[in-house]
């Protein structure tokens, strides 16, 4: 076994490989298991290793991970992006190739300042933190990209009730814990002090997930409150086509002339194409619509307006009439998709990087909720709601959550059923039902405990019905976000990083 992960060629393979199965291990497959594995080879196999050889080796892990679970960039540059298939290809792997540069980091600061390879139960609380620090920081950096985190698998999994007291990063950190301790339990069989200790660490996680499952965090807010969710099924390349302008407006029209009344009706991110000084009065006759039904309309659609500076500025928004009020700017925009990094010297190389509405500006923090029926809404927009902290902030002041988004970008790939895990997961963190609304899938409504209650398939044109509870108090994540965990992982983190010194003297 030692053999296979020496440096070269088997161990690399083995991380690569071990990356890949993450993805497995998270939606659409949901083999939750793999995600214990996944971990503990890559553990196991940064054992020994130089500093140098340990960075080549998280690198393959990154890879195999980014390689296999957003396969669907390709999708989105080459069937939307118009980039020819080895363009494609080339800017795919470029991504996942950056991206692995995340893992080798964390390889290597392991590998030089955290493993204790002697202390092998202060060797995986230390591992743990780093873990969780890694995702941290890929969902900041350069902007961020929060995908593919590890404890998205613990969604249907056993420890999915740790979900609301610590986020979607206390799963990863009980993960990382369980699967290092599980490589080196044969290491503590001889040392019953310490092999008692991390039986219990190891155990615990699972025992506290199980004992928390369905515990209600929250309590209903008011009575519930009836929804529809329109879903337009709008093809991409006619979505921004001004031939298609009216036929879009109508088509949302006319489905909503005949839905059901309910209290609250949504359309998806960007249902109206147009900005929204150019369809006041469409929006004005969907106004009085709403008004007549007693009903909010909640729809996706740019807004121009000044930036502090009064520079005119575009925004992707979503807009509340009837019986609602409130414009949301979105704040966290997609690279590439909604603005150009070094757009002066990318604009008009290829037309990836001249998509529609690709020049929107960023919503200012500590926007007022939107408010729809007597009750504050959360809103996400698209990419946002993959956000655990952001997501988090602005739970903390609602009553229900609401996230529009246009799937269409992904085409048929697992792209969207990840987006909808990772939305799973917002509304079992904050307790509170969500309202999920798509122009092509999945469009569901979701309870506070990250289950789908309503469902539409996608690539239909359809209307979603079902109903929503307000929720007021703040699940323990809510109150206290990350904090516990971040001063819990500092210190863990600390402690590795003396202990190797005194070790090394």
């Amino acid at each position: 076994m030692n053999r296979l992960f020496r440096p070269g060629w088997p161990g690399n393979l083995i991380a690569l490989l071990a990356g890949a199965l993450t993805t497995l291990a998270l939606a659409p497959y949901g083999i939750w298991p793999l995600a214990l594995l996944s971990i503990a080879l890559l553990y196991r196999g940064l054992r020994g290793l130089t500093p140098r050889q340990a960075s080549w080796r998280g690198w393959w892990y990154g890879f195999g991970l980014f390689a296999s679970g957003t396969s669907w960039v390709y999708v989105s540059i080459h069937d939307y992006g118009a980039a020819s298939p080895p363009l494609a290809t080339f800017l795919t792997l470029g991504f996942v190739a950056g991206l692995g540069l995340l893992f080798a980091l964390a390889a290597w600061l392991w590998a030089l300042c955290l493993r204790r390879d002697s202390a092998p139960l202060g060797d995986a609380l230390a591992f743990a933190a780093l873990w969780v620090a890694q995702e941290a920081f890929r969902g900041w950096f350069l902007t961020g990209f929060p995908w593919l985190y590890v404890g998205y698998s613990q969604l249907d999994g056993p420890m999915a009730g740790l979900a609301p007291v610590g986020g979607v990063w206390l799963l990863s950190f009980a993960l990382a814990l369980s699967a290092a301790l599980l490589v080196n339990l044969p290491r503590l069989y001889r040392n019953k002090p310490q092999l008692a200790e991390a039986l219990v660490l190891l155990i615990a996680p699972w025992l506290l997930g199980a004992a928390f499952k369905d515990h209600a965090w929250t309590a209903p807010a008011g009575e519930p409150l009836s929804v529809a969710a329109i879903q337009g099924n709008v093809e991409q390349n006619l979505k921004w086509d001004p031939a298609q302008l009216n036929a879009q407006l109508a088509l949302y029209r006319d489905m909503s002339f005949a839905s059901k009344p309910v209290d609250i009706l949504v359309w998806p991110e960007t249902a109206v194409p147009v900005l929204k000084e150019q369809a006041i009065g469409y929006l004005s006759m969907m106004d009085r619509f709403a008004s007549d039904r007693k009903s909010a309309l909640i729809t996706g659609v740019p807004i121009r307006q000044p930036n502090e500076r009064g520079e005119q500025r575009y925004y992707n928004a979503v807009s509340v009439v009837g019986q609602g009020s409130g414009d949301y700017l979105k704040q966290r925009l997609v690279p590439f998709g909604e603005y150009v990094p070094l757009q002066e010297m990318l604009r008009g190389l290829i037309a990836f990087f001249d998509l529609p509405m690709s020049d929107f500006a960023r919503g200012e923090h500590g926007q007022p909720l939107l408010e729809a029926k007597g009750h504050r809404i959360a809103t996400f927009i698209c990419y946002e709601v993959v956000y655990p902290e952001f997501a988090a902030e602005m739970a903390a002041q609602s009553d229900l959550l609401l996230t529009v988004s246009n799937d269409t970008w992904f085409g048929k790939s697992i792209g969207p059923l990840q987006h909808l895990q990772m939305a799973q997961m917002r509304a079992l963190e904050a307790g509170r039902w969500m309202i999920r609304a798509t122009n092509n899938g999945v469009t569901v409504l979701i309870d506070p405990f990250g289950r789908i209650t309503e469902r539409l398939p996608q690539f239909e044109q359809a209307t979603l019905y079902g109903e929503v509870q307000p929720m007021q108090h703040l699940t323990p994540y809510l109150q206290w976000r990350s904090w516990p965990l971040i001063i819990l992982c500092s210190l863990l983190a600390g402690w590795a990083l003396v202990r190797r010194r005194r070790d090394a003297k």
